[in-house]
Order: C-alpha cells, then sequence, then structure tokens
C-alpha cells in the first residue's frame, strides 16, 4: 500500500521484480506474511493448478493468529458457502448453479438497461457543463444496472454502492459494510422466494437442486462484489485513458472502434483487480525461486503479472494490445471470472462509455492528468475522482 503503490505502481513492479523476482514476499495489515504472484509465467502456474495451489482458505496457517476484526476476512473468506470460496465438487455445483443463471441473462435486455440507466444519470448533470465522472456516473451505473439484472429493487443501489466500496477498500469499516450487504442480499432472497421474477437471483433458485438461503445469499454477495467496482474502475480508467492518451483520441470523436482498443488496454495495464485473494499451498513447494510452505497463502497479482516484461516482447511497437486477451484481468483457470459474467461486464461497461461520449459534446478532462488520485485499495485500482466539463445540453426529457 502506500502512496507510491498508486502514483508510481510500474515502478513498484520493477522493483519488486529486482528485489525478489516473480514471487514476492509481502505483509498483510497486521504483520500477516503472505506472497505476492507478478509473475506471468507464475501466475499462469498458480491458477492451473487447483490440486498444488487450491482456493481452499481452510488451510490458511495464519487463521489462528487474526483478531476477530482483521479488515480483510472478507476478503479472504474461511470455507464460506458460496461459488467464490468452495472447491472441487462443491465448487462445481454451486458454479453450475451460478453460471446457468447468467447464461439466461437477455444481453439486448441488459444493453438496454444499461442504456436507459447511462441516460437517466446523464440528465442530472449534462445542463451544468461539468461533472465528477466517478461518484456521478461510473459508480452509480453499474450497481443500478446489476440491481436489476440481479434482482435488487433500484433503490437499494445506493446502499449497495457504499456496503460494497467499504468492504473493497479493506479500511476500518470493512466489516460492518460487509455486514450491511449481507443483511440486503437475505432480504432479496426473501422477497424472491415470495415472488420470483425474470431475474438472475430467481434463476438460482429455480436451480434443481438445493441450496441454503446462505448459500444463495452468499453466492449473490461473490457475483455483487465481484462485479460492482471493477466494472465501475474500468468505465473509470478507460475514460482516464481516452482523455489522456492520444492513441485514442478517435473514440471522442465517433471512432467507437478505438473504445473497444482502450478497453482491453486497460485490462493489460490499468486493470481494476490488481490483486486476488488467493491460493493456499497444498504442501511445501517451490515457485519462482522461493519456498513456499504448506498452508501459505499467495496473492494472485493479476496487475503485476500483466506487467511483466516477459510477457511483452512481441508486442507492437504503439504498445496497443488490440485483439491479445491472454491479460489476467478476470484471472484464469477453474476459479476465473465465468464467461457470461465477462461478457455481461463488456456489454455494461462499453455502453456506458458510448452513451457518455454520445451525449456529452468536447467532453475534456479537467485538470492536470497528474493530479487524478486513486482510490486506498491495494486490491482494486480505480480513480478517486474523474472532473471532466464539455458543452451544456439539455436533458432528453427537455430539462
Amino acid at each position: 500500500m502506500g502512496p507510491r503503490f498508486h502514483t508510481e505502481l510500474e515502478a513498484v513492479y520493477r522493483d519488486m521484480r529486482q528485489a525478489h523476482g516473480s514471487v514476492v514476499p509481502v505483509e498483510l495489515p497486521g504483520d500477516v506474511p503472505a506472497w505476492l504472484v507478478i509473475g506471468y509465467r507464475e501466475m499462469y502456474q498458480v491458477t492451473s493448478d487447483p490440486v498444488l495451489f487450491p482456493r481452499d482458505a481452510g488451510l490458511w496457517n495464519q487463521w489462528d493468529t487474526l483478531p476477530e476484526d482483521w479488515p480483510l476476512r472478507p476478503m479472504v473468506g474461511s470455507r464460506q458457502p458460496s461459488v467464490y470460496f468452495t472447491v472441487g465438487d462443491e465448487h462445481r455445483r454451486h458454479l453450475a448453479m451460478v453460471q446457468g443463471a447468467l447464461e439466461r441473462v437477455d444481453h439486448t435486455e441488459l444493453r438496454r438497461h444499461a442504456e436507459e440507466l447511462a441516460d437517466r444519470l446523464i440528465d442530472g448533470f449534462c445542463g451544468t457543463g461539468e461533472a465528477e465522472v466517478i461518484s456521478a456516473y461510473a459508480k452509480p451505473l453499474p450497481v443500478l444496472v446489476l440491481a436489476r439484472v440481479l434482482g435488487f429493487p433500484d433503490s437499494d443501489g445506493p446502499e449497495l454502492i457504499s456496503t460494497l466500496g467499504a468492504m473493497a477498500d479493506g479500511g476500518p469499516d470493512a466489516i460492518h459494510g460487509y455486514e450491511q450487504a449481507i443483511g440486503l442480499m437475505y432480504r432479496l432472497v426473501e422477497r424472491k422466494r415470495q415472488r420470483p421474477g425474470a431475474d438472475v437471483l430467481s434463476y438460482m433458485m429455480a436451480f434443481p437442486d438445493t441450496f441454503t438461503d446462505e448459500e444463495y445469499v452468499l453466492d449473490l454477495m461473490a457475483l455483487t462484489a465481484a462485479g460492482y467496482l471493477p466494472m465501475a474502475d474500468w468505465i473509470g480508467n478507460s475514460m482516464r485513458l481516452m482523455l489522456t492518451d492520444d492513441r485514442f483520441a478517435a473514440s471522442l470523436t465517433g471512432g467507437r472502434h478505438s473504445i473497444a482498443e482502450a478497453m482491453n488496454e486497460v485490462l493489460w495495464e490499468d486493470t481494476p483487480t490488481q490483486i486476488l485473494a488467493g491460493r493456499w499451498a497444498a504442501r511445501d513447494t517451490r515457485l519462482g525461486g522461493q519456498r513456499i510452505a504448506a498452508g501459505d497463502m499467495l496473492l494472485l497479482g493479476l496487475g503485476g503479472a500483466n506487467a511483466d516484461p516477459s510477457a511483452h516482447a512481441a508486442d507492437p511497437a504503439d504498445g496497443l494490445r488490440n485483439s491479445n486477451f491472454a491479460h489476467f484481468a478476470f484471472s484464469h483457470g477453474e476459479f476465473q471470472c465465468p464467461f457470461p459474467a465477462q461478457e455481461m461486464a463488456e456489454i455494461v461497461c462499453r455502453t456506458g462509455i458510448e452513451v457518455l461520449l454520445d451525449r456529452l459534446p468536447g467532453i475534456d478532462l479537467a485538470v492536470p492528468p497528474q493530479t487524478l488520485g486513486r482510490r486506498p485499495s491495494p486490491f482494486l485500482r480505480g480513480l478517486s475522482v474523474l472532473p471532466v466539463h464539455f458543452t451544456p445540453v439539455h436533458a432528453q426529457g427537455g430539462r
């Protein structure tokens, strides 16, 4: 953590490689030891071997040392019966339910929701000629779209924003934010049991297998937490790139192909999910020249692995990845983000960016690029603010 992690990230990873190689000894809050994997090959090895490096938090050799209020407990989990923390047959059972529900989401309807909600948000500030994109648009848009698709009412959006944000930042409010979010999930499960609808949670509850309310809630939490801030940061980081990098200037004047290129470049260079916890060594082993003990935690340094120089030897001179999607932005292997969820995230984020550029002529950054700050989270990489100015326009309703 610390300011250099947010202002000189490329240099931080370079210094880590020089001092430790591709697997770095780090400390989590409270002097809790872990290993941060930042090598491309090592990341592939860890995420491709669920036997040697399972996602089984129960193996962790540090549980007995942790206080009950340790702020990263919600991020790590402890044998929780959800798609994110289960392993083996139980994980595959949860994944079948969740993935089956996501596959039933109509992409045309999803895009319509994203366009409608994007227009509603833009109507709130388009007449002023200025806006702060992160708080006014990039954060609320994914929450409102997810709320509709998963089954939440729109009115739950503001509470989801505050609770999930506190949880993801891993600060003193993390535990309280997690408890509040879980409460929202339980209430939604009860509502959908009484009145199911055409939404992801109802599809999950209709799956032909038996799950408890706790399992529905924790799977819903996994979908919501994994979708909200990464999508918000994907929108914000892509807009920052397009407003500050001449390679993507065409996207601001209608060149829609450049939006897709900018979004893919962000997944390589500025990926929203920088670090994931994690994997645990099933036995003593070696990785990247380091001795890993049984029960040690390995943090997946997705951003660090994407930046590994060995992964870019054949990059074109201009640095654009174009159609190269071999990044770790969605992780990799058995526990990667399900493909239907990746498709949904791309639709929501791209639609959000397109609508914003269509509606706000002459949009430009309102502050020097070097003054843009990052949220204080080592796990998720997103902007705190993104101030812009543009030519004022009427709201779609004529206001």
